[in-house]
């Protein structure tokens, strides 16, 4: 192939993946990026002698054996990234009734507490243990050729490779994990099935979740997320493939319904052969392109497909040890906290007690997120000082909810960082601040969603358009998936 340009909007996951893929391909690419640093959503910044993660809670699929561990091979990730398997998906305590459940990966053992803890429920302690046995080895669900290049046998040729598991992708285990959540007897039982992952996300996710954590497929990030995205970075570069940082892209430039490259804020213009979008779909589809290139199905999507809900989220540099703790505990609230508009009963506990990258030793990051509402912070944010004190209110507030398990820890710490979703919105641009861009509903998760805009060529998207629910390893495929239709369309 001779060399071709292509431009990348977007240094996220998904941006970095299309530009190592289309080095790899003998294309030359080259990414522009809002942000002064690669990652997108995949972000870390110190704070003093304190690493701030807020980006990829766990990883799946990094064995060797399957598509996802060769995709990490093609990134420079391989061998660059330090994965700490994961033996504990997290421990859920009830502050209401005292009840603890810590979830391993022992399937047999997590059925067995299940039925101490809510007796009236065994026949969802069976189906879940009778699923995640069946879902373990399905570390390459999803992670196919985009819907431009497959054909009808490779549907046939998927089907019968998961035939074994295909019950348990339809039907009733298709629907959202909060209806299947309703049929528990148990009320808190009901509780922490929509709190194992996103209440949204259809079941057979939480039954592939377990399988995945008892094959041990699930892993830390050894050096946060930014030991993922480096890699990716420096890969990228060693290929030959460029970088422009602090730049934002506002229009893409089309000439006779052909994509010819992208205008900056600045007004300076960059030509190439073709461009991937690799930023947020909705910024893309209807500002960059000013909603030229949509059909019915893409608008339904934008005006009915909720937006993942933005998260505020609390860093406290800790000067204490968690030994032996779960990096993962999700508490159950007594009472409701009023966080930015939104009423949460679940208060997350991130201990970053893993690795010694994070925090000097003898000290500890402890981080808790908490759903809330993008009109919350992007009505304050317009007054600084109202903005910084409705921050460090919600930042005491959860502090308070953790000194009920952790006494003293509020005159242990050094250092708060409070990150919104107007903060998301800053660095990333995604719509209201949503981290994961939407989410389909359930049934349409495993309907992957095309590269091209329709009547529009030369133009491909990734990143968010196409992975739901803000997913690490779809961004990374998504990438190499737009630059698979790209080959095809120059070849």
């Amino acid at each position: 192939m001779a060399p071709r340009t292509v431009i990348v909007i977007g240094a996220g996951l998904g941006g970095l993946s299309a530009g190592v893929h289309a080095q790899l391909a003998g294309l030359e690419a080259h990414l522009f990026e809002h942000h002064t640093a690669p990652g997108g959503v995949a972000a870390c910044w110190r704070r003093g002698q304190y690493l701030v993660d807020g980006g990829i809670h766990f990883m799946m699929g990094h064995r060797p054996g399957g598509p996802i561990h060769d995709l990490m091979g093609d990134l420079g990730i391989v061998g660059s990234t330090n994965f700490l398997d994961l033996d504990t998906y997290g421990r859920f305590v009830s502050e209401r009734t005292g009840r603890t459940l810590t979830i391993t990966k022992d399937l047999d053992a997590l059925e067995r507490d299940i039925v101490r803890l809510f007796p009236d429920d065994a026949r969802i302690a069976s189906e879940l243990h009778r699923a995640a046995r069946a879902m373990q080895g399905m570390t390459d669900m999803g992670f196919g050729d985009p819907p431009e290049l497959a054909g009808a046998l490779d549907g046939i040729k998927m089907m019968w490779g998961m035939r074994a598991q295909l019950k348990y992708f339809t039907g009733r285990n298709a629907r959202e994990v909060r209806e299947w959540a309703s049929t528990a007897a148990d009320e808190e039982l009901r509780w922490l099935l929509e709190n194992l992952f996103l209440p949204e996300m259809p079941v057979w996710f939480i039954f592939m979740l377990l399988g995945m954590l008892a094959d041990g497929q699930m892993s830390l990030l050894e050096g946060g997320s930014v030991s993922l995205v480096e890699p990716i970075e420096r890969r990228l570069k060693k290929l030959g493939g460029d970088v422009t940082y602090g730049v934002t892209v506002e229009k893409v430039l089309v000439e006779g319904d052909r994509a010819v490259g992208i205008r900056l804020q600045d007004g300076t213009e960059h030509r190439a052969d073709a461009v991937i979008s690799a930023a947020d779909g909705r910024s893309t589809i209807y500002g960059m392109l000013g909603g030229r290139y949509t059909d019915p199905t893409i608008d339904r999507r934008y005006a009915a497909w909720p937006l993942v809900r933005p998260l505020v989220m609390a860093t406290f540099g800790v000067a204490r040890e968690f030994r032996g703790e779960p990096w993962l505990t999700i508490y159950r609230q007594r009472t409701p906290l009023d966080v930015g508009g939104r009423s949460v009963d679940a208060v997350p506990e991130r201990l970053f007690n893993y690795s010694g990258a994070f925090a000097p030793p003898g000290r500890t990051v402890v981080q808790c997120m908490a759903d809330t509402t993008w009109d919350h912070w992007a009505t304050r944010v317009k007054d600084r000082p109202a903005y910084a004190a409705e921050k460090a209110r919600v930042a005491a507030a959860l502090l308070g909810r953790l000194e009920a398990h952790r006494a003293g820890i509020s005159a242990d710490v050094e250092m708060t960082d409070v990150a919104t979703p107007h903060t998301t919105w800053r660095y990333t641009l995604n719509h209201q601040g949503a981290w994961g861009g939407f989410l389909p509903p359930a049934k349409d998760m495993l309907r992957p969603l095309p590269r091209r805009l329709p009547g529009l060529k030369a133009f491909y998207m990734a990143g968010q358009w196409s992975t739901p629910g803000g997913s690490a390893l779809g961004s990374m495929w998504s990438g190499r998936q737009a630059v698979q239709v790209l080959c095809r369309d120059i070849a």
